[in-house]
């Protein structure tokens, strides 16, 4: 320290007029250098350093106000992401519900259709029942007719002789004129 304050003394002691030369006492010339070159760096530099100290603020501004856009697209963007997601939901809801009544639908559509199939089988077998028993009573009938005709033709053969088939057949026509007679 007491080099330097020496150094600022001895200014006072150097002549001037005359001579020039340099000091080559480093700790005496450096603090004197280091603020002239301060001083030229302050007085000349300070524009400079306002002017790139400006351009960073507006850049960093810039930079904030596009981020903050983007933010607030962004935001819009999910909002409406989640309006359609609240609507595709209560659509599949829909669907969903609908598709699940749709099913009860053509599950009783079914049941009836089946039902309704059953009766109509029930009926068909009800009627095919009915007419094989009607066709097997007019066969028994048939027989029992065939078989009683032939009975009474025994019977008749058997006990008529020629005059008694002749007046009967002479009777007969006699309806059957009567009959034709009435008829015209």
């Amino acid at each position: 320290m007491k080099n330097v304050t020496d150094s600022f003394v001895s200014l006072g002691h150097w002549p001037s007029a005359g001579s020039f030369g340099f000091n080559t006492d480093i700790l005496a010339t450096n603090p004197i250098n280091l603020s002239v070159v301060l001083g030229v760096l302050i007085y000349f530099g300070k524009g400079v350093l306002n002017d790139l100290l400006d351009n960073r603020k507006q850049r960093i501004l810039s930079t904030i106000r596009n981020s903050e856009e983007l933010r607030r697209g962004a935001i819009e963007q999910l909002e409406r992401a989640r309006a359609l997601l609240r609507k595709v939901e209560i659509e599949a809801d829909e669907y969903r519900m609908n598709g699940y009544s749709e099913i009860e639908r053509e599950k009783v559509n079914l049941i009836n259709a089946a039902c309704d199939s059953l009766e109509r089988l029930e009926n068909y077998k009800n009627e095919t029942l009915h007419f094989e028993q009607q066709r097997a009573i007019n066969q028994v009938r048939q027989r029992i007719f065939q078989q009683a005709l032939q009975g009474a033709l025994g019977t008749l053969n058997s006990c008529l002789n020629s005059e008694l088939h002749f007046r009967t057949i002479s009777a007969n026509i006699g309806i059957l004129r009567a009959m034709e007679e009435i008829t015209d």
